[in-house]
């Protein structure tokens, strides 16, 4: 142990280099006193209106890019420049008002301005700037106040290690292999307080495999071209029982005037805890480090009980500024931004006193994500290192958003959303699925969808299930549905089904809307149309055999102007009788009965058929027949007809005179194309969306002249759709249209 003599001959010492860094600093001081290289001058508004030679080549522009704008654009603070603009406003003067100023190459110089206002007649007219660069006597000043800094530090530790309870200190000079250790430092190495060793001694009681790095670390300590200091860790043999312990030695050498070791002064920690602390976590490292390469959108950080960083790893790791290579054995303070580490640092505290939680928290740049910390702990159930799982949630966060919208569209739709799985199990019932089908979700949740489904439907929800398993969407959909009463509901169904992040499908959510005030609404107009359709029927029949009479008559007379009339009357109630039966047709349609009557027959013949009639009766249009021949199909031959009435007569409706209409066919894959072209008007883009809906009308100032319900494209997508076909155009306004279906083309014998 160091006698009382010795230590103050040392304090002395520290002393005496701290008065003549004091002055030195002082020089520095001065020296900033009194450096000025650059003058500028800035006007009432802050622009600068005029800068010397030295303010340009100081700061590396040329006079057209410093001259003529904001002098705040060259300040690095604004509130810095703020305050100097305000106060020169009030007429103060500036004097030595620390700010830094931007480089044109991006470098930021320190500097003192200093500045007073020139004025003429009580006006504002500029002001004057001088600004001295302290960048390098600040860098030098900052320098010795941290050597000053390091020096206090060293002196304080030198007499905290006089009196600490937790460091061992000791102190050893070679040539009298005088050893002088604390009673800390006895201990830590199992000597009792009283005990005396030399130097010799003590070397034994280093660990075999640490001994040659020791020598080492002090020959590089003695070495007089180093600092003199040292920083070792190294196990040792302790006195007593021979056990091992890991030590951490610091201290500094002092040499001689002879560059001799003359005194060896330092102090000593057992760290042997927090070094099995950090085996134990390099144990589990590759476990880690495979974890967090594992879990997408993740940060693991291990910390041991001194809050070092032990391990850094995960996908996001430098989305959160940590750099593995950087950060691993090092502490927060040392490699976190400012202002960082203070406000994770309670964070460590409490998973190393052995706190386990979870927290939220939201990054700078504005994602979400939940931090795990956990503490880890040795078979004595003592904290030995804090286990940090971040991960990014920001995706979930807006899912959760989603959802909870979504759920609250749900719980508010007047049409029911029922959801299944790909059995048909319902598994979610909406609000509006109770009103409707009167079960609360207790009740039919978990049971078959065939619940609802009236048994002459029963068929249906197999084809359903086998359409939605293909990924195929049903949409508007009209059946039929059953309620807990009993009650027969028209409906109008959506389904699609739902998948998995793997694009499997698991199940099928359903839009049920009741329909059943509309489809009654809709068989009354239909019942009305019929009556209407079917009382006009007989007395028109009439009309027309009367007219045909007198046709026949005039015809043999030979009176031309009674012929002309007749024939304009014959026509016109043609197309009524063609409307009478579009009603009926729509009225059958609607009530479910219309059946199919298919058989084989060969297009060419009634093509040539309607194309004949269409000549005789549209002398003003040329009518085209294509490509028919030896092509038969298999289908309703009085519908298709009807069909393709309706097409060509809309063809010619719609075509200016002298125009062509064409029909004709296509063979592709083994269908048919059966197609009807005009040269007429065109439809919009927007009209050909809703063309074929009932009673649906073209608004159009060139068809004002032109009757119509709406009727005739309704009952053809129908009557194609009962074929298993569609209907759909081609259209470009002013150009024309054509109008085309599909049907399976079938070889074999014609059927009556």
């Amino acid at each position: 142990m160091r006698n009382p003599e010795e230590l103050e001959e040392e304090l002395a010492n520290y002393k005496k280099r701290e008065k003549e860094l004091k002055s030195r600093i002082e020089e520095l001081t001065d020296f900033l006193e009194n450096a000025t290289i650059a003058l500028h001058w800035v006007d009432s508004e802050g622009i600068i209106i005029w800068a010397n030679q030295d303010e340009l080549d100081f700061l590396g522009y040329t006079k057209e890019e410093y001259i003529g704008f904001p002098v705040k654009k060259f300040h690095a603070d604004q509130e810095t420049i703020n305050d100097i603009l305000t106060r020169l406003a009030k007429g103060e003067i500036i004097r030595n008002y620390p700010a830094r100023l931007l480089c044109k190459d991006g470098s930021v110089k320190q500097v003192l301005i200093n500045s007073n206002v020139f004025r003429k007649d009580g006006k504002f007219i500029h002001t004057r700037c001088f600004t001295r660069d302290v960048t390098e006597v600040l860098k030098e000043q900052e320098d010795k106040e941290v050597l000053l800094t390091e020096l206090k530090e060293s002196e304080a530790r030198l007499r905290m290690a006089v009196v600490s309870t937790k460091l061992g200190t000791w102190d050893y000079n070679p040539q009298s292999g005088k050893l002088n250790w604390s009673e800390v430092c006895k201990n830590i190495y199992g000597l009792p307080a009283d005990a005396e060793v030399d130097f010799g001694v003590f070397a034994e009681h280093i660990h075999p495999d640490d001994r040659e790095y020791v020598q080492q670390a002090i020959k590089r300590s003695i070495d007089p071209a180093g600092d003199g200091s040292y920083d070792i860790t190294y196990r040792i043999l302790r006195f007593d029982d021979q056990g091992v312990r890991w030590i951490r030695a610091q201290g500094e050498v002092y040499l001689n005037a002879d560059k001799q070791a003359d005194r060896f002064i330092g102090t000593v920690i057992d760290i042997t805890e927090s070094k099995l602390a950090i085996e134990r976590i390099n144990k589990s490292e590759k476990l880690f480090r495979s974890i967090a390469m594992n879990i997408p959108n993740s940060l693991i950080i291990v910390i041991d009980t001194q809050q070092r960083f032990i391990l850094v790893e995960g996908d996001i790791m430098e989305k959160f500024g940590y750099d593995r290579n950087n950060y691993e054995g090092k502490h927060p303070s040392d490699v976190l931004p400012p202002g960082r580490y203070e406000n994770s640092k309670t964070l460590f505290e409490r998973v190393l006193a052995g706190e386990k939680f979870s927290e939220e928290r939201k990054a700078a740049s504005g994602e979400d994500f939940i931090v795990h910390m956990i503490p880890l702990k040795d078979e004595n159930d003592e904290v030995y290192a804090g286990l940090i799982i971040s991960m990014d949630i920001t995706d979930f966060k807006k899912a959760e958003a989603g959802a909870a919208r979504m759920a609250a569209i749900v719980h508010s739709s007047d049409d029911a959303i029922i959801s299944k799985t790909t059995e048909g199990i319902i598994t979610s019932w909406n609000e509006a699925a109770e009103r409707m089908f009167g079960y609360r979700d207790s009740e039919i949740i978990g049971k078959s969808v065939l619940t609802l489904i009236p048994p002459d439907r029963s068929e249906e929800e197999p084809l359903i299930l086998a359409r939605l398993r293909k990924g195929e969407r049903v949409e508007h959909f009209e059946t039929k549905r059953v309620t807990k009463d009993n009650k027969i509901l028209d409906i109008s169904l959506t389904i699609s089904p739902i998948r998995d992040s793997r694009n499997n499908i698991i199940g099928f959510s359903k839009i049920a809307r009741d329909i059943t005030s509309k489809k009654l609404e809709e068989r009354r107009k239909n019942d009305f149309i019929a009556m209407v359709s079917h009382e006009l029927k007989t007395p028109l029949t009439s009309v027309k055999s009367y007219i045909q009479v007198l046709l026949a008559k005039a015809r043999k007379e030979e009176k031309n102007f009674d012929i002309n009339a007749l024939t304009r009357a014959e026509i016109q109630t043609n197309k009524m009788t063609s409307m009478i039966n579009d009603f009926l047709s729509l009225a059958r349609l609607e009530e479910g009965k219309i059946h199919l009557h298919k058989v084989n027959f060969e297009l060419q013949p009634v093509f040539e058929d309607m194309v004949h009639e269409a000549r005789f009766l549209a002398s003003g249009h040329t009518v085209k027949l294509q490509d028919c021949e030896r092509i038969m199909i298999h289908a309703d031959k009085d519908k298709i007809v009807q069909v393709l009435i309706n097409l060509l007569s809309n063809a010619i409706k719609y075509s200016h005179k002298g125009s062509s209409v064409t029909m004709g066919c296509t063979r592709k894959d083994g269908k048919v194309r059966i197609y009807v072209r005009d040269e007429g008007i065109g439809i919009s883009h927007t009209d050909q969306n809703r063309l074929f809906e009932r009673f649906y009308r073209v608004e159009n100032d060139k068809l004002k002249n032109v009757s119509g319900f709406g009727i005739g494209l309704y009952l053809c997508s129908e009557i194609l759709r009962y074929h298993g076909s569609k209907i759909k155009v081609d259209s470009k306004e002013d150009e024309g249209s054509t109008f085309y279906f599909e049907m399976d083309e079938v070889s074999g014998k014609k059927q009556s």
